[in-house]
């Protein structure tokens, strides 16, 4: 055991054996050899030996735990349940081997065995935690009943009668029981008995969490539409704590209810079960004076009852009666809240929620208002005025931020934003100043004005200036170098590196981000939509590898945290657990990498190293199958990851999301098409005996070709519906969700070259069904297909053509298109060449069986069937084209080679040495990359075209 610990399996390996031949029958030594055996990748040994100890159904707690621990490794924890059945059938009495076999069960969610095995347990220890377990499950089938109706009516009342009966019994002992009553209550929609658990004698239990019978009764009476109680609670809690922002919105919620169904208090007795109401806008108006009143007195000040002030604004002038109430105006109250709170970083967070009670005529007034009580200092006339401190530094930023939140920078012209942007460096670098003793790992206090400049020359980009692009990455890079570990800088150089074509510098980049367990979800499309489009294609690999590896472990994981909760009795996590295990099974971004994944291992593994059968055998990939959940499809991304302070017109909208998730689920559905139907050509070459129709039909391949036409008007209809949609012509903001690969699929002609070739897959197999003899029309047909393939991959090479990088007047224009065109034209052709060996294996049998003829006849004039000389032309001209592309990709490496872009006369005399420092390193960075991305393609192409000199029948 402690060679395994140590991870020396050999050495453990050859230890049980020494053991084994003292002592034969020592099951625990037999299943730590097959540990090792597992661990040094023999797997199959490894179950022969594992079976062996577990027919014998042991029950020495050493080898059930070897055991445990092998079968976990083998990814197989339903063995485990097996092995604890069998012990707890000879040791009925044991609460280890009951509890043991209680978790096997839950590791495979067979909720109902859990129920069963948690009374079993109950039975022997009576102990509350075990009948609770019980209680659970029931819950369990209750959430993963497919028919809600079974729930309502049968898991949830029965567990609802087992905790009553406990309650009855005054047998309730822990907090996580009455969590448990409560929840049961709410799923069965009795708020009522809910609220009566949480406010009598068990509800003073619930003290783990800071006001957790608090929320619970709000979460009731809210359900219960309760407003008078609603009222009274929140305006008790606040008094407690006037800082704290949801009883803000629920006493608001709950004064307007009130108000609009006219309630009054009844005369005589208590206005609600939690004491006094607030029932009218005058009200409200003075408890928040009075909040505010109160906490002028506070040492500490808080920000709350004054947001709270512009929340009631806000609210009475949606309502059209504000003016009645004098509650000031709301340019005067955010002025006097930035004079308290300028130098706080969520200043500008606070205010951006209510700017829109500002009319637009004012923003400008505004802005120079907020600019007058910040303390700056000028040095010399006509010098920038700059601050003496942190406070005044943060007071600043946050107007710079609210002047672009407002829209005033993007009213600028050309000319105006250049001169501001230059400001706003000059003000990052003063900034530095303040922040010399900061470690490596915290921010420097100015870095939001570098990101800001960047905005600047970003909208400046996209109005046509090509020389910003090249700037927002020198800015970036030279932020980075200050602020190492800032991941703002780093987002927003992944995302405009992509834009470029650029991905080498993105891998580093990404992994310095260090992502943590979901944000491989929720971030890692940044990654996975680029590397493979821009020819990366190890790069690609790895970056798929690395968010599956999440994907997989997560099922495992979960599984884990299940069983811990139900250990320490943390039963309401435990839903939020399958949910979270849901969300990510049915991630769009993991449907995507998995179909891309398998894609890209095709196109870099088949005809290579192995055939594209062995390479589909290997992933276990079948045409008939369709593993994407398409109805429960969520995305999970994070579109806003990257800071933006544009205007609501300018920023990311639901509409965006909405049509985002559209394309990407469109574009997944014809990429995943096509891989089953790249998967489903291995199926049909198997020789057919011609005209035999009885034996097609037993060789169930007649079937295989009926499976590969369905898909292939599947995919006919995507691509239609992939087509409506680009007409639309989406712009999404530039820092929204990056657009898929669609428009350039449809626009370079990739994606008629692959509808056309699996419709070359059918007429083959017709061919292949009917035989040569009287088959003319089908072997015409063939031809015509053949001749025009080559004309449309022609036309699809000279979409490739072009530099990669030009200078034009001194500035670097990209044209990242061309990569993915060539990137897309290695796919296409890899398609053909695997078409193509499938036509070659029909063809060949019937070639031999021509030449035998010939022999017997002994003539020389057997007619060759056409369909022979038109396949032979048509690889010869895919060989030519497939030489052609990979001279075209050789003399584009050897322009990158030679471009000296250090000599390119960087024009704008503003570029500081500094500057001119870092827009080499980034202008270096993007030709490398180009470089290594035309290395890859013309890598893999090579191979391609070894492929193709095998073909000639």
């Amino acid at each position: 055991a402690d060679y395994l610990d140590n991870g020396n399996n050999k050495m453990a390996i050859q230890q049980a054996d020494k053991l084994l031949k003292k002592h034969k029958d020592l099951h625990c030594a037999k299943v730590l050899k097959a540990i090792g055996l597992q661990r040094t990748g023999k797997q199959d040994e490894a179950y022969a030996l594992a079976q062996e100890v577990a027919a014998l159904e042991p029950t020495d707690d050493n080898s059930l735990q070897a055991l445990t621990i092998l079968y976990r490794e083998m990814h197989r924890p339903e063995l485990v349940t097996k092995l604890y059945e069998a012990a707890v059938k000879k040791v009925p009495n044991s609460e280890e081997y009951h509890s043991h076999l209680f978790m096997a069960y839950a590791r495979v969610g067979e909720y109902k065995k859990m129920q069963q095995a948690g009374m079993a347990l109950y039975k022997i220890v009576p102990k509350n935690p075990y009948y609770f377990w019980s209680v659970m499950s029931l819950i369990m089938q209750s959430i993963s009943a497919q028919d809600e109706n079974l729930s309502k009516t049968m898991f949830l009342p029965l567990a609802e009668r087992m905790v009553e009966k406990m309650v009855k019994e005054d047998k309730i002992e822990a907090e996580a029981e009455v969590e448990l009553y409560y929840m049961i209550l709410e799923r069965l929609e009795k708020y009522k008995e809910a609220l009566d658990v949480v406010r009598g004698k068990l509800g003073e239990k619930l003290t783990s969490e800071l006001q957790s019978r608090e929320n619970k009764c709000m979460a009731m009476y809210k359900k219960l539409c309760r407003w008078p109680e609603c009222n009274a609670l929140s305006r008790r809690l606040l008094l407690k704590n006037s800082d704290d922002w949801q009883f803000y919105i629920t006493y608001f919620d709950s004064v307007f209810q009130l108000i609009d169904e006219s309630w009054t208090p009844p005369p005589e007795e208590e206005h609600s079960l939690e004491g006094e109401v607030h029932y009218s806008v005058e009200q409200a108006v003075k408890f928040i004076e009075e909040r505010i009143t109160e906490e002028s007195k506070n040492a500490r000040p808080l920000r709350g009852p004054y947001l709270a002030k512009l929340e009631l604004i806000r609210r009475l002038r949606y309502r059209g009666c504000n003016d009645e109430y004098k509650l000031g105006d709301p340019e005067e109250l955010m002025f006097q809240y930035f004079k308290k709170f300028g130098d706080k970083p969520c200043c500008f967070t606070d205010l951006k929620v209510f700017v829109d009670l500002l009319p637009s005529s004012q923003y400008a007034k505004f802005i120079s208002q907020l600019l007058e009580v910040i303390p700056l200092s000028a040095a010399a006339e006509n010098k920038l005025a700059l601050p003496a401190d942190i406070k005044a530094l943060q007071q600043h930023l946050c107007v710079v931020q609210l002047s672009r939140l407002l829209g005033i920078y993007h009213a600028m012209d050309k000319k105006e934003k250049l001169t501001v942007v230059q400001e706003l460096m000059l003000r990052y670098r003063h900034g530095l100043e303040f922040g010399k003793s900061c470690l490596k790992t915290e921010l420097q206090f100015s870095d939001y004005y570098c990101l800001l400049a960047v905005h600047l020359l970003l909208d400046l980009w996209l109005e046509g200036e090509e020389a910003a692009v090249w700037q927002c990455l020198t800015l970036l890079e030279e932020g980075l170098s200050h602020s190492p570990s800032n991941a703002q800088f780093k987002l927003l150089l992944i995302r405009i590196y992509c834009r470029l074509g650029a991905f080498e510098p993105v891998a580093e980049l990404y992994s310095s981000l260090d992502a943590k367990h979901i944000q491989h979800d929720t971030i890692g499309y940044l990654l996975t939509r680029y590397a493979e489009s821009l020819g990366h294609y190890t790069a690609a690999s790895q970056s798929c590898n690395f968010a599956l590896r999440f994907f997989h472990s997560n099922q495992k994981d979960t599984s884990e945290y299940i069983i811990q909760a139900y250990k320490y009795g943390a039963f309401e996590k435990i839903p939020e657990f399958i949910a979270f295990r849901n969300r990510l099974n049915s991630s769009l971004h993991f449907a995507q990498v998995r179909t891309e994944r398998m894609l890209l291992d095709l196109l870099l593994e088949a005809n290579i190293s192995t055939s594209l059968e062995e390479s589909i055998k290997s992933m276990s990939l079948s045409p008939e199958e369709d593993d994407i959940p398409w109805e429960d499809l969520r995305d999970n991304r994070d579109l806003t990851v990257l800071f933006n302070w544009d205007p609501k017109d300018r920023d990311i909208s639901e509409e965006h999301r909405k049509l985002s998730l559209e394309e990407e689920t469109m574009w997944l559905r014809i990429r995943s098409l096509t891989l089953r139907l790249v998967s489903g050509l291995p199926t049909l070459s198997h020789t057919i005996q011609p005209k035999n129709s009885e034996k097609t039909a037993e060789n169930g391949v007649s079937s295989k070709i009926d499976t590969i036409r369905s898909l292939l008007q599947q995919l006919e209809a995507a691509v239609d519906s992939g087509k409506k949609f680009l007409e639309q012509k989406i712009q999404y903001p530039v820092l929204g969700p990056p657009p898929t690969r669609m428009a350039g699929f449809f626009s370079n002609g990739s994606c008629q070259c692959q509808t056309s070739l699996f419709y070359l897959v059918s007429d083959i197999y017709e061919l292949d069904t009917n035989g040569l003899e009287d088959s003319a029309e089908i072997q015409e047909r063939i031809g015509n297909s053949f001749k025009s393939l080559v004309e449309r991959l022609t036309d699809l090479f000279n979409k490739c053509k072009g530099d990669l990088i030009e200078v034009r007047d001194g500035t670097l224009k990209t044209h990242p298109n061309l990569l993915e065109n060539l990137v897309f034209f290695v796919e296409t052709i890899s398609i053909a060449l695997w078409v193509s060996s499938y036509c070659d294996s029909v063809l060949r049998p019937f070639k031999s069986n021509l030449q035998k003829k010939k022999k017997k006849k002994k003539e020389s004039s057997v007619a060759m069937p056409p369909v022979f000389t038109h396949f032979l032309d048509y690889v010869t001209e895919l060989q030519t084209l497939t030489s052609n592309v990979i001279d075209h990709i050789k003399g584009l490496e050897m322009i990158l080679t030679a471009l000296k872009l250090e000599e390119l006369s960087l024009k704008d005399t503003l570029l500081l040495q500094e500057e001119k420092k870092f827009t080499k390193t980034v202008q270096g960075k993007v030709q490398s990359s180009y470089h290594h991305s035309v290395q890859e393609i013309g890598e893999l192409l090579k191979k391609r075209l070894d492929t193709i000199k095998k073909l000639k029948i």
